[in-house]
């Protein structure tokens, strides 16, 4: 299965549809013709510009197709030929080589007794123990 999302005319995504691999030969000349407006092809398997493989999530030789599987709200940026998901806070900055949102400051070693939270006022990481 293929799967293709619909970009308005921001380059934003609505939404995100499969196609069978018969129809997906030439898909985005597919979904455009048929359906109209913009679309790119995303692949599922592929996160932080690695491809994985789909029964065992790990990465594999397969190439990864536009940094990352497009989601409703993300951007289709043509520069960098990527998916590129809604910024979470303003201080953060994108990863050029994952197309992945990372912090000013690395989230700290998990804790089984609780999760850390980022806090935008602070621009640190709190954390918060579980109840």
């Amino acid at each position: 299965m293929a799967h293709f999302a619909e970009l308005d005319e921001n380059n934003i995504v609505l939404r995100v549809i499969v196609v069978s691999d018969d129809d997906a030969v030439d898909g985005e000349v597919f979904c455009n013709n048929l359906l109209g407006g913009q679309w790119e092809q995303t692949s599922y398997n592929t996160r932080g510009g690695v491809h994985y493989d789909p029964d065992t999530n790990e990465p594999d030789s397969g190439d990864p197709l536009r940094k990352n599987y497009a989601g409703k709200g993300y951007v289709f940026d043509e520069t960098r030929d990527a998916f590129i998901s809604p910024q979470p806070y303003p201080s953060w900055t994108l990863d050029e080589n994952t197309c992945y949102w990372e912090p000013p400051v690395p989230r700290p070693s998990s804790d089984p007794g609780g999760y850390y939270e980022w806090d935008e006022p602070t621009v640190s990481w709190v954390y918060i123990p579980h109840p």
